[in-house]
């Protein structure tokens, strides 16, 4: 798995559209022999299917199943159904991800965006991980990858996405480890990559600003990035550049000093004019 993911299974999150679908889109033109869609959004899903089905021309089988992965006990009987129905994938892409912003912590409402923000960036990955390791860890020379789209917002504090920046330190804590327990339990075929870009131009984050050094990436420059970091079994991709430069002065600054750089940089403004999507 090196170069292709040809003859493999892959089961990408949030699958229906923007990074998630140009995921399926690279699985499809490397001729995986399935792809698996889990996606909230019913109609975006049996578009993707059809375009993708024709894009393939019968070499590759498209399956979709309608999930909400803020329903946590959804996850297991969804799994159950695609190890029945397609096998166990030998490629995990934790792409889905919500996020809840432009307000101070206290500002929020009654709980749900907290809620529904941890559900789906730090537990959903968790619990679809459970689901299909054991799968993958169980034929050690079949080549299997895990990647976990976590975000540079998990890796330093910034106000206004306090709760999201949570979440994905959270996934970014237990991706890493995870890779650490595969590792020392000699299950080397298979691979975790845990992926950390800035702001992404999908409309998640409209109206975000990059701080200095660190424009908006396009979806396409990324979903590249992490194939390449993932068929390579990468442990850990930072983009761009900017976001493993702001962790080690965080990590060697004080903090007050930090809290200066980070001012004159322009992070912790950048997220004053988010409107972002629901």
């Amino acid at each position: 798995m090196s170069r292709t993911v040809r003859g493999a299974r892959v089961l990408i999150t949030g699958a229906a559209n923007g990074m998630g679908r140009l995921y399926a889109e690279r699985a499809v033109a490397e001729g995986a022999a399935s792809v698996v869609l889990w996606d909230r959004d019913a109609a975006a899903l049996a578009r993707a299917v059809k375009e993708l089905g024709d894009a393939s021309q019968g070499r590759t089988r498209i399956h979709s199943y309608v999930i909400d992965l803020a329903d946590l006990g959804a996850i297991a009987q969804t799994a159950q159904r695609v190890r029945t129905e397609v096998g166990n994938p030998d490629v995990l892409i934790n792409n889905a991800g919500i996020v809840r912003g432009n307000q101070f912590f206290w500002q929020s409402d009654n709980g749900e965006d907290t809620r529904q923000t941890i559900q789906v960036n730090t537990l959903a990955p968790m619990y679809v991980t459970r689901e299909f390791l054991p799968g993958m860890m169980a034929d050690a020379y079949r080549a299997a990858r895990i990647v976990n789209v976590a975000s540079a917002a998990g890796t330093l504090s910034n106000p206004q996405m306090s709760v999201y920046a949570a979440s994905k330190a959270a996934l970014i804590g237990w991706s890493d480890s995870l890779r650490l327990e595969l590792e020392r339990e000699d299950h080397g075929n298979v691979r975790v990559t845990t992926v950390c870009p800035s702001y992404i131009s999908t409309g998640m984050f409209e109206g975000a600003r990059g701080p200095l050094l660190t424009p908006i990436l396009t979806p396409e420059y990324v979903v590249d990035r992490v194939w390449r970091a993932m068929l390579a079994g990468k442990p850990q991709l930072l983009l761009p550049w900017s976001v493993g430069l702001s962790r080690a002065l965080r990590g060697v600054l004080p903090v007050r000093a930090w809290d200066a750089v980070a001012e004159v940089f322009g992070v912790y403004r950048s997220m004053a004019g988010f409107s972002g999507r629901r």
